[in-house]
């Protein structure tokens, strides 16, 4: 019995020890025009707001946090170094991390997502700087129309080239932290099929266990169910009198019909309702239709809307705002968004906007 008594004080104080020495993170970092006495917040980010973990004090140039991470997680650092505040977002991971907050060239390295999230924001670092150049030169009232064209084109490609190589970076690290961090942030750039390619790389316990992803998955599922060269899902809600009306009341009977989800309180939609109105009034007797849903979370304004912007084809909604109906069935997390449906009920163009329509309708109604 005091063999086993010992043997089991013996392995305890040798788990007790093993957990003493696990190696944790050390976070050392300087702040570019900061004092000694300067103090440098760790914050989390939650929603539009930053919330304090943690601060350690500047002393002879330098700040030090020190603990121990379970999961890698992305984090802030903030200062307000000579008044001017500095903010850079890093990894949160054991291991040595050496962070430089400056105004210009931040960087946080020392451990293998840090290194790699590194490389990344150099890249996307150089352009930025490239399009600032540009967007300033846009500025300069001098400039021929020619010349103005030519610095157009130059934004145009470094945007391009800017989220090329944020998507290639999302698809190469998609199954360590950094990937999963910008693929949650750039989602809804994608495809439904190139987000369910990225999704089908993790884990489901992975997915499960991060609300964000969960999210992605649901919206990704019902993007797919409602992409392109689908057949369109039914929906029923009240038009403006009352009415319960269906899609299928004007989809799949021979009309090419567009389904609009707008709102009265939508800025864009009320910005691109004129080029609904002349593509209504050019094409509603050529075979063409409009179906309007509205995200509105008031009837009275809903109303108002309609009769303020002109608009004269059928409409529908259930005021329920983002929470409509047809708009979680068609995964419509932004507006305006549309929904071009052939004669047979066929889904053939989603997210078409001003000229787009127009020459749309001009190539189907000729």
């Amino acid at each position: 019995m005091k063999k086993l008594t010992y043997l089991f004080i013996a392995t305890a104080a040798g788990i007790m020890a093993s957990c003493g020495t696990t190696p944790g993170y050390t976070l050392t970092g300087t702040v570019e025009g900061a004092k000694d006495g300067d103090v440098v917040y760790l914050q989390e980010a939650t929603g539009r707001s930053f919330e304090k973990l943690d601060s350690a004090v500047i002393k002879n140039g330098t700040f030090t946090f020190k603990g121990r991470q379970d999961t890698v997680v992305n984090r802030y650092l903030a200062c307000q170094a000579d008044g001017k505040p500095l903010l850079i977002d890093f990894f949160l991971e054991n291991g040595n991390i050496n962070v430089a907050l400056t105004q210009e060239n931040d960087s946080a390295t020392g451990t293998p997502n840090n290194d790699i999230y590194q490389g990344i924001r150099s890249q996307m670092s150089d352009l930025q700087k490239q399009m600032e150049i540009v967007y300033t030169t846009l500025g300069d009232t001098a400039l021929t129309d020619g010349q103005r064209a030519a610095e157009i084109l130059k934004t145009d490609s470094l945007e391009t080239l800017y989220a090329q190589i944020m998507k290639e970076s999302v698809q190469k690290n998609i199954t360590n932290p950094v990937g999963v961090y910008l693929f949650k942030q750039t989602f809804y750039e994608n495809k439904p099929d190139e987000n369910a390619a990225l999704l089908a790389q993790l884990t489901d316990d992975a997915i499960k266990a991060d609300e964000a992803l969960s999210r992605i998955q649901e919206m990704t599922a019902k993007q797919q169910k409602t992409a392109v060269g689908t057949k369109f899902i039914d929906f029923e809600m009240p038009n403006p009198e009352g009415k319960m009306v269906k899609l299928s009341d004007y989809v799949g009977k021979g009309k090419l019909v567009l389904v609009d989800f707008w709102a009265s309180w939508c800025g864009p939609c009320r910005r691109e309702m004129p080029n609904l109105v002349e593509a209504y009034k050019q094409y509603k007797d050529k075979g063409f239709e409009i179906v309007g849903v509205s995200l509105d979370r008031d009837a009275a304004s809903w109303k108002k809307g309609i009769k303020d912007l002109g608009i004269t084809w059928p409409q529908m909604s259930d005021v329920k705002f983002w929470q409509n109906a047809a708009a979680q069935l068609y995964a419509v997390n932004s507006i305006p968004h549309t929904i071009l449906i052939d004669g047979d009920g066929t889904i053939i163009a989603r997210g078409l906007h001003g000229e787009e329509i127009q020459a749309k309708l001009a190539e189907l109604l000729k």
